[in-house]
C-alpha cells in the first residue's frame, strides 16, 4: 500500500529565494497529520506543489503512488484542498458549485449523496440554494471546505480551514473532519491554532525557512521537552542566578520558568526564600504544543 503523500528531497527556488529546501517527507494512509511553522516557513509553497500548482526546482512529490508532474491528473484527482483564501464562483449556488466541482473530476449524478453528506456535516442544507455572493464570510468557508471535499479525495489537505471563523464552525468542522480521518480519509493540517494540532493529530512536522525541524508523533515532542511551567509573581521581580536558565518568558508581571517535574518546585521556592525574594503568586500548568513549536524554533 503505497503512502498518502511521498516527498522526496523536493527544493523550490523563486528567483534567488530557497523557499523550499530538501524536504523528505512520508505520511501514512489514514494519519490526521500537522505542518507546522511560521509565516514563510514553506507551508503554503508546499501544499502547492502538493496541489500541482508549482513545480518543484528538483525532488519528486507524489499523492497515493501517483507523480503529481508525471502523472497530475491521477495524483489531483486523489486529492482535495482547502485553501486559505475565500476564492469562489460568484454565479452558482452552493449546490450546484458542488456539482460543478465533482464534475471536474468525472463524478457525476452518483455523487449527489455525497455532497448531501457534505452539505448536513458542514451545516449547509439550509443554504444549499443560496447563491455563494449572499453567504456571510463564515458559510462561504463552509462551502469552500465542501468544494474540496466533493470528489470524494481520499487525501485531503486544509491550509488554515478555521483562520477568522466562529467558535461554532470550528467545532461543527472538526466533529465532521474526524468523521473522515475515522472512515480512513488522510488529513494534512496546517493551522495557527496549535490545540487544533494538539487536539486533533497525531503526528507533527514544523518547518521553519523552507526545511523540516522538527518530525514525531504529537506525544512523543510533547515529552521531549520540559513538560510544565511554573509562573511566578515575585517582589522583588528578579531571578537568583541559579535560576535563570530556567527562565522562559516574563510579560505581565511573571516570570515563567520550565520544569520537568513537580518536585522541582521545592528547589526553585528554595533558592528564592534565599535571595529574600517573596513569591506573590504561584501558578503550575502543563506545556502545550505552542510551547515546543516555541522551543524547536527558536532553537533553530
Amino acid at each position: 500500500m503505497p503512502p498518502a503523500i511521498q516527498i522526496d528531497q523536493v527544493h523550490k527556488f523563486f528567483g534567488k529565494l530557497h523557499a523550499v529546501r530538501g524536504i523528505d517527507l512520508t505520511i501514512e494512509q489514514g494519519e490526521f497529520f500537522a505542518l507546522l511553522g511560521p509565516n514563510g516557513a514553506g507551508k503554503s509553497t508546499l501544499i502547492n506543489l502538493l496541489a500541482g500548482l508549482l513545480r518543484p526546482t528538483s525532488g519528486t512529490l507524489s499523492v497515493m503512488g501517483h507523480n503529481v508532474v508525471d502523472d497530475y491528473r491521477a495524483a489531483r484527482r486523489l486529492l482535495g484542498v482547502v485553501p486559505q483564501e475565500l476564492v469562489f464562483d460568484p454565479f452558482f449556488n452552493v449546490r450546484e458549485m458542488l456539482r460543478f466541482q465533482a464534475g471536474y473530476f468525472g463524478r457525476g449524478p452518483e455523487n449527489d449523496a455525497w455532497i448531501d453528506e457534505i452539505l448536513e456535516g458542514l451545516g449547509l442544507t439550509d443554504k444549499a440554494n443560496t447563491n455563494m455572493r449572499a453567504l456571510s464570510g463564515g458559510m462561504k468557508r463552509r462551502a469552500l471546505i465542501g468544494q474540496a471535499l466533493a470528489h470524494k479525495p481520499p487525501v485531503i489537505v486544509l491550509d488554515e480551514p478555521t483562520a477568522g471563523v466562529d467558535v461554532e464552525l470550528r467545532q461543527m468542522l472538526w466533529q465532521f473532519i474526524k468523521r473522515l480521518n475515522k472512515d480512513g480519509h488522510t488529513i494534512i493540517l496546517t493551522t495557527h491554532y496549535l490545540e487544533e494540532a494538539e487536539t486533533l493529530c497525531s503526528r507533527v512536522a514544523m518547518m521553519k525557512q523552507g526545511e523540516i525541524v522538527a518530525l514525531d508523533s504529537t506525544r512523543n515532542l510533547l515529552d521531549r521537552f520540559q513538560s510544565k511551567q511554573l509562573k511566578l509573581k515575585l517582589d522583588p521581580n528578579r531571578l537568583p542566578e541559579e535560576l535563570l536558565p530556567l527562565k522562559r518568558a516574563e510579560e505581565n508581571g511573571y516570570v515563567t520558568l520550565g520544569i520537568t517535574q513537580t518536585g522541582e518546585i521545592e528547589h526553585v521556592l528554595t533558592k528564592l526564600r534565599s535571595a529574600d525574594i517573596t513569591v506573590k503568586d504561584l501558578q503550575l500548568t502543563e506545556a502545550d504544543l505552542e510551547d515546543v513549536f516555541i522551543e524547536i524554533v527558536r532553537g533553530h
